[in-house]
């Protein structure tokens, strides 16, 4: 539920509010995009340092502290009446983000939970699955009774008198079962050598950002690129509605017949959707669209959860928090490219920029080969465990 109001009230919330905002503060939608774009960069440079925090006092505190800081950034949003304004506020609420978004609930799961933490992340990202189902609606009724900066105000408070006393509401984190492994010599991680290890390290950021790049592209540009490809203005929002509950279905998928699965098997499946869904596309035509927006959906809910989970399989509970939080860095600054270079590519190629999209996501599965052959050679299987 904190989770579902975190995103609901930072990543969701200008797609409702930033022709608003320009409007009244004087700059143009882009400008407000733009500050966006910084929250994310602070994000990708609080993260690490939040989740060491995590790994060492537990997530209810940084959780908590992320809701103050989420309050007093969107009270500071609401109050703009200059570009700098906007800027320091977004900068603001990218310190929430970095510290109450899914590494930080990620994390926490795992400080409480250690290796049996899957479910509980899965679990987390199924409900917060519907943020923007419920953020847009709310943003937008709010915006119309009280105006955006109301509406700013009313997430504001709802940080503070929902968010605070739902996350003081999860346990004190004692000796989890990582530290409690790790103290005994037991890390539960693959055994992999140091040089598998770094290996493996940065084949999963790749994955990580190719994979936010694609989702952020087309969360910003599905629409456009549905219209390239022939579709009128209504299928074509019709059809990118779509992606959000194709979502929640593939975590359902992850939470049900997948729950058994290896978590890299998932992640390989789920890259392959995208691309799949774009060759569809170039050889069915508009016709295969809404299949596409079904296919990347999926994709996309089940990599959401492989985000989690992966990194806890390959390197084990112990400094989860942290190491989560360097893995997302170049995630979070290509996210906060991605609406632009792939707007450049749209009004490059048109429908055609979906072989880019799918080039992505095909060199993200071939990755996730390349993990699991190591994997292979590790001294202790996955099956050890």
């Amino acid at each position: 539920m904190t989770q579902t109001l975190a995103w609901a009230s930072s990543y969701y919330l200008l797609a409702v509010l930033a022709g608003a905002v320009g409007r009244d503060v004087g700059i143009s939608t882009s400008m407000v995009f733009g500050a966006f774009s910084v929250a994310l960069l602070v994000a990708a440079g609080v993260g690490p340092y939040a989740g060491r925090i995590i790994d060492r006092f537990g997530g209810r505190p940084v959780l908590i502290a992320s809701n103050l800081i989420f309050a007093a950034g969107l009270a500071g949003l609401s109050q703009a009446t200059q570009a700098a304004h906007v800027f320091i506020a977004w900068a603001v609420i990218g310190v929430a983000m970095g510290g109450g978004l899914y590494e930080a609930a990620f994390a926490t799961a795992v400080r409480l939970h250690g290796r049996d933490a899957r479910r509980t992340i899965t679990g987390i990202t199924l409900f917060a699955g519907f943020a923007s189902t419920i953020g847009w609606p709310l943003s937008a009724y709010l915006e119309g009774t009280v105006g955006w900066r109301g509406a700013c105000v009313s997430w504001a408070t709802l940080h503070l008198l929902i968010g605070i006393p739902l996350n003081a509401l999860l346990p004190r984190a004692g000796n989890s079962e990582a530290s409690t492994q790790a103290a005994a010599g037991k890390e539960e991680g693959l055994g992999l050598s140091v040089s598998q290890q770094r290996r493996a390290a940065v084949l999963m950021a790749y994955v990580f950002a190719v994979t936010w790049f694609i989702s952020t592209s087309m969360a910003a540009h599905l629409p456009q690129l549905l219209l390239a490809s022939g579709a009128t203005l209504a299928a074509a929002v019709g059809i990118a509605a779509l992606v959000g509950p194709a979502q929640v279905v593939g975590r359902v998928i992850e939470f049900t017949f997948l729950k058994r699965a290896h978590p890299l098997l998932s992640a390989r499946l789920a890259t392959l959707a995208h691309p799949l869904g774009a060759l569809c596309i170039g050889l069915f035509g508009t016709s295969a669209a809404a299949g596409f927006a079904v296919l990347h959906g999926l994709g996309n809910g089940i990599l959401t959860i492989a985000i989690g989970t992966l990194p806890l399989l390959i390197f084990g509970a112990n400094g989860y928090g942290q190491r989560q939080g360097f893995l997302m860095v170049p995630a979070r600054i290509v996210q906060a490219s991605a609406p632009f270079l792939f707007g450049i590519a749209v009004e490059r190629w048109g429908a055609g920029a979906l072989w880019f999209s799918a080039i992505l996501g095909l060199s993200a599965c071939l990755a996730l080969v390349v993990m699991t052959a190591d994997m292979r050679k590790a001294p202790r299987a996955a099956e050890a465990n």
